[in-house]
């Protein structure tokens, strides 16, 4: 019988939903308009076949799956092995290093901006739709307005969502206030969707005494306790068994929320990555990883970092259902998030999603990305499949948009952050002695005394030491 439903279920699939060749990130990977989560019935035993943890594994092992099971196992013999019934094989076979077609990707919205046959995608009304596209603008005119008054020299450092922008807003969208995000650094638009303001952004960057980290943290560490926004970290993929620690807690708590982390291709080869989906899959935590795959972990080129089907497949190995989106599709990636949060609150468990998108940007101010990598894939990635351009045309197709408030909203929003800029810039920097505090309820004998001894040094070598810092 079960047989029966997995053969029928192929055939309504390959029938009715026929993949499209369509991606530049890899001519091998599919475009599908249909929800393909590893673990549930409707993925397409064509693509891949993956495991996850049964009640009960009869039904499973009556699944004649090619490479996997073989007649042998059908005479019941086999070893009660804990974690499940594992079958016997009398032909020594090992299981593919990886399958011959890639694992599609789902998408609702082709470049051109139109709603793709077949799609099944979740409703996004027009002021939903009109408030992800104006926050996409927004954060487009953060990135490039900062990103020249770091070359001005005005603050040390800035990082970009240039080509991102998708994955940021219309991931934050589909979320609810209450659910925890843990950032990696390329994710200021979660913030802004849920209300951090230009000002605030401006004071983060420039380090002054309105900046809620005290000027300790270098720009674009953005944190806030009111937006349920955990502070950025600088060291690769430690948010994410973090993340999975406050889903559990969460959990526990019986709250009707999750935890959300974010992370780039590069995170996945460290080894917090795999700690934290083998700690959320075997401890059953409502936390959604999404990874944004932008190709390139700085300079290192994603064929360089792992021989696996990109990052969809390593939750597959963790028992995770996982989910391969368009990153530069606004609907997908609402859809596809919007969905794993419910599954992610219903049924207690993690959700892993993979976001194909590509950094048109430098990796920070201090990257050049030119030297190794050619003009003309950024190009390509900037101009044919630009996130926002695609989200507009189709606001735009459904009369939710025009010349006019295009106009409108980039002369605002250009307006309001130059005048933030312009009020951080001479707000005074936070005094010396908030070096030492917010850590301990009494400060402890060595950090006085390394307080101490930086002000004897600052006396001797004044010169060494801004001048705009409070003593």
């Amino acid at each position: 019988m079960a047989t029966q439903i997995f053969r029928r279920s192929r055939t309504l699939i390959q029938k009715n939903l026929p993949l499209l060749l369509g991606s530049a990130f890899n001519k091998s990977t599919f475009f599908t308009s249909t929800f393909q989560y590893s673990g549930v019935p409707f993925v397409n035993p064509a693509t891949f076949f993956c495991f996850s943890r049964f009640e009960s594994t009869k039904a499973e092992a009556r699944l004649n799956i090619q490479n996997y099971v073989s007649e042998d196992e059908n005479n019941n013999q086999g070893i009660d092995f804990p974690g499940g019934k594992v079958a016997f094989t009398s032909e020594m076979r090992f299981i593919s290093d990886s399958d011959h077609k890639r694992v599609p990707c789902y998408r609702v919205l082709d470049d051109n901006g139109e709603i793709t046959k077949f799609s099944n995608y979740v409703q996004v009304n027009k002021e939903m739709a009109v408030k992800m596209y104006s926050n996409m603008v927004t954060l487009q005119t953060m990135d490039i307005i900062f990103y020249e008054v770091q070359r001005q020299g005005r603050i040390s450092f800035y990082v970009t969502s240039a080509g991102e922008e998708a994955v940021n807003i219309a991931s934050a969208a589909a979320l609810a206030f209450d659910d925890i995000i843990l950032p990696q650094y390329r994710e200021p638009g979660v913030l802004l969707w849920r209300g951090f303001t230009l000002q605030q952004f401006a004071d983060q960057c420039f380090g002054n005494t309105s900046d809620f980290g005290k000027g300790r943290q270098m720009p674009i560490h953005y944190g806030s306790n009111e937006h349920n926004y955990f502070t950025v970290s600088s060291p690769i993929a430690t948010q994410l068994p973090q993340a999975v620690g406050a889903a559990y807690s969460l959990k526990m708590d019986g709250k009707s929320a999750c935890a959300v982390t974010y992370c780039g291709d590069g995170s996945t080869s460290e080894g917090d990555f795999h700690a934290a989906l083998n700690f959320a899959a075997v401890m059953d935590a409502p936390v959604i990883f999404i990874c944004r795959n932008n190709g390139w972990a700085i300079s290192t080129p994603v064929e360089e970092q792992f021989r696996s089907d990109g990052v969809v497949v390593k939750g597959q190995a963790y028992g995770i259902k996982s989910i391969r989106v368009d990153g530069n599709d606004a609907l997908a990636v609402y859809s596809a998030v919007h969905t794993a949060r419910e599954m992610a609150i219903r049924e207690k468990k993690p959700v892993l999603i993979e976001a194909l998108t590509y950094r048109v940007g430098h990796h920070s101010t201090s990257d050049d990305s030119t030297k190794y990598r050619p003009n003309d894939e950024i190009e390509y990635w900037k101009m044919a499949r630009n996130p926002v351009n695609k989200f507009k045309r189709w606001v735009e197709r459904n009369g939710w948009w025009s010349d006019k408030d295009e106009m409108e909203i980039r002369s605002s929003v250009r307006k309001q952050l130059l005048e933030a800029i312009k009020l951080a810039e001479k707000e005074q920097k936070p005094p010396l002695e908030d070096m030492f505090k917010d850590v301990y309820d009494q400060l402890p004998s060595n950090l006085k005394e390394q307080e101490r001894q930086l002000r004897e040094t600052i006396k001797k070598h004044p010169i060494d030491y801004p001048s705009d810092v409070p003593l």
